[in-house]
């Protein structure tokens, strides 16, 4: 039995932060019921950087199509709602509520529903702005402090937006057991910009507990003296990170190397403010070694190392592949793949597919109990 069988969600969404959401909460076996328009979520024609979007976290859900201005459909949507336990939706400030779904009209008839917006920003001055995942990195330093010197730049991943959902189910799953004792619903947000806030929060204590404003990571003194990427003998990259004196000193035994003795390198701080010195060295001393040797010494020393790869490489990791990692899903023109899986366990097994990728109102029947065809009505 998964944790969330029973409760029902509808979705109300798009792009990346609400499908994440509901992606979790699918995933921990709520029946996520995500209404679309006919034809379906536009998310599914999206190209360039949004093509994995729906694919990445449309698993586990059913699919309803609504035409919202039709009378006789926006009733059945009503009713269905009624029925709901939890609605999340993340389009712009006042859509739903002009389309009389908005929370004070949902609440009034399901006062047990609990009522998620995933937003650009939360209360506050800029509540009624538009945002998107780049603009909240700008706006919170998250790119100021990923990019070099001057040339602030995004992560390479939709983490807000990812990270926003995520804390979308958090409140979602709070508010839900808030219900048992209450017996009524609330109202819920999660925002873009506080997320990117949150995950500055260390840059901006460091700033507060030094007085000096953080650099930008690259190029910036980091904690630990040996904590960087390397280019071994055969050309392959690699990150080894040498973080505790203990390691420093299995470090050191393993490559054998007595320049790595000088007085200068005795701790952790003194290699942290000599590391114009010591990543040199370091670099001259495993850029005459195989990764492959690298990799094993960093294996048997305990030492933290990883290949630099590609998202694609992802496919064939062991490490995926062996514990359950990877899902197998089949995309929309019919060819088998997989998709990484929530990084959780629960009593030592991950969580898997139930539902396939859904077609545009794949399951209006199922759903709404209409004698129509589906792919029919998805149109």
């Amino acid at each position: 039995m998964l944790p969330l069988e029973g409760v029902r969600v509808v979705e109300f969404s798009h792009m990346v932060m609400g499908p994440t959401c509901g992606l979790i909460l699918a995933d921990l076996g709520a029946e996520v019921i995500k209404v679309e328009p006919p034809g379906g979520d536009r998310t599914r024609q999206l190209r360039a950087s949004g093509t994995g979007f729906f694919p990445a976290l449309s698993r586990n859900k059913k699919s309803v199509t609504v035409a919202m201005d039709d009378t006789a459909e926006h009733e059945r949507l009503l009713r269905l709602v009624d029925t709901a336990d939890v609605v999340i939706e993340n389009f712009r400030p006042g859509a739903l509520e002009a389309k009389g779904l908005g929370w004070d009209a949902l609440s009034a008839r399901n006062p047990r529903l609990i009522y998620l917006s995933l937003k650009g920003f939360l209360s506050g001055p800029y509540e009624h702005r538009t945002a998107l995942d780049e603009v909240v990195q700008m706006m919170a330093g998250l790119a100021y402090m990923t990019g070099p010197p001057g040339r602030p730049l995004r992560a390479g991943a939709p983490v807000n937006d990812m990270m926003g959902g995520m804390f979308g189910a958090i409140a979602v799953l709070a508010a839900l057991r808030r219900r048992e004792s209450t017996g009524v619903g609330e109202r819920l947000q999660s925002g873009l910009f506080e997320n990117a806030a949150f995950l500055v929060s260390t840059a901006m204590l460091q700033g507060a507990v030094t007085g000096t404003a953080p650099p930008p990571m690259p190029g910036g003194r980091r904690a630990w003296g040996v904590y960087d990427v390397f280019t071994a003998a055969d050309g392959v990259q690699i990150f080894v990170g040498v973080v505790t004196e203990r390691q420093w000193e299995i470090f050191t035994a393993a490559l054998a190397a007595p320049a790595l003795a000088d007085p200068r390198f005795a701790t952790n701080n003194d290699r942290s403010a000599h590391r114009e010195v010591l990543i040199p060295l370091v670099q001259e001393i495993l850029g005459t070694r195989p990764v492959a040797e690298i990799e094993a010494m960093c294996e048997t020393a305990g030492l933290p190392y990883a290949r630099i790869n590609t998202p694609g490489d992802l496919y064939d990791d062991p490490h995926l592949r062996a514990g359950g990692g990877l899902l197998p899903i089949t995309l929309p023109d019919g060819r088998a793949t997989k998709v990484p899986a929530l990084p959780i366990e629960m009593d030592g097994q991950r969580l898997g597919v139930r539902l396939d990728l859904p077609r545009p109102g794949q399951h209006n029947q199922e759903v709404f109990g209409e004698e129509a065809d589906a792919d029919l009505r998805a149109g």
